[in-house]
């Protein structure tokens, strides 16, 4: 049997399991294309270490091919359409450094929003109010950028102060509560969104001049001028500056730095944060807990009282 058709069938195993499996499937089509097609069982070591390796210095999406690739010759194998994995035996380590979340300072947010007017002029197809709601969103609510895009006029609740997110990352949909700030500047939004465009309730809550639903393509591009207008970069080049997506990481550290010096328990309300982000396990909402030395130091500072606490026992 030909690459592509085994890799047909696993995809569509791993979809009726419920994953969306878009990128997974974008890496086996590309090792289709890159093996010609063959049969599974005439590709050979070599052919599948070139592919992993490819132009470049290894990365962290060389381990990601390679958890793909061993995920499909499982499937072959455990249903005899293989008799080996042609896989290299060890993952060898990363020669580029993890890219690490950008986590803003509020200076720097309002930076940004400052920078807003002068990166939406011209001919740029997103209108100024747009964009610099949108900026809101994402840090207030803490969404995810396709989350956020996807939003219809009838997924906002003014009354109740609620997002409804629907079909997100995990196939999961959750309420978003909206504090009295965020919900005044989607009233205000909404009202002047309105007057111009399509109010039905399945109409996009963000969108281009024309009307059409506003892009993920778009919205980073407004958002590399904006960055450049505001002066914002880091060291590293260009990809590694400071993300779109950083505004939900920034949402949920500034919340745990929140609760770090208002003396509340993080560890029981670490669980809350990650159903508000829509995390699928705690472990993903505890990495913020590493993302910002002004949170460390308020975790320093807690464990150094409570430490304190207990030699005057």
């Amino acid at each position: 049997m030909r690459i592509s058709a085994v890799v047909s069938l696993y995809v569509s195993h791993k979809r009726a399991l419920g994953y969306r499996f878009r990128t997974e499937d974008g890496i086996l089509r590309a090792f289709c294309k890159a093996v010609d097609d063959k049969p599974i069982v005439t590709i050979e070591a070599q052919t599948v270490l070139a592919f992993l390796n490819g132009s470049g210095p290894v990365t962290e999406y060389w381990a990601k091919k390679y958890h793909v690739l061993s995920g499909l010759y499982r499937f072959a194998l455990a249903r005899g359409l293989a008799d080996l994995a042609p896989l290299p035996p060890t993952v060898p380590k990363s020669t580029v450094p993890a890219f690490v979340p950008y986590v803003y300072s509020h200076e720097e947010l309002q930076r940004l929003l400052d920078a807003v007017p002068a990166a939406c002029g011209g001919r740029v197809p997103i209108e100024e109010n747009v964009f610099r709601t949108l900026l809101l969103l994402l840090y207030g609510a803490g969404l995810r950028g396709g989350e956020a895009l996807a939003l219809t006029l009838g997924d906002v609740d003014l009354h109740e102060a609620c997002l409804q997110i629907c079909e997100t990352k995990f196939f999961k949909s959750r309420l978003v509560p909206m504090g009295t700030d965020l919900t005044g500047v989607l009233t205000e939004y909404l009202a002047r969104r309105n007057e111009c465009y399509d109010s039905a309730d399945q109409a996009p809550l963000f969108c281009f001049r024309d009307g059409s639903p506003l892009s993920s393509s778009a919205a980073r591009n407004a958002f590399r001028r904006l960055r450049a207008h505001a002066g914002l970069q880091r060291e590293g080049g260009a990809g590694r500056q400071p993300r779109l997506h950083d505004l939900r990481h920034a949402a949920a550290v500034h919340r745990l730095i929140a609760w770090y010096s208002s003396g509340a328990d993080v560890q029981k309300l670490l669980p809350k944060l990650a159903i508000y982000l829509g995390h699928v396990n705690l472990s993903s909402t505890q990495r913020y807990l590493t993302l910002s030395p002004e949170l460390l130091r308020q975790a320093s500072q807690r464990f150094e009282h409570y430490a304190m606490e207990r030699n005057h026992d």
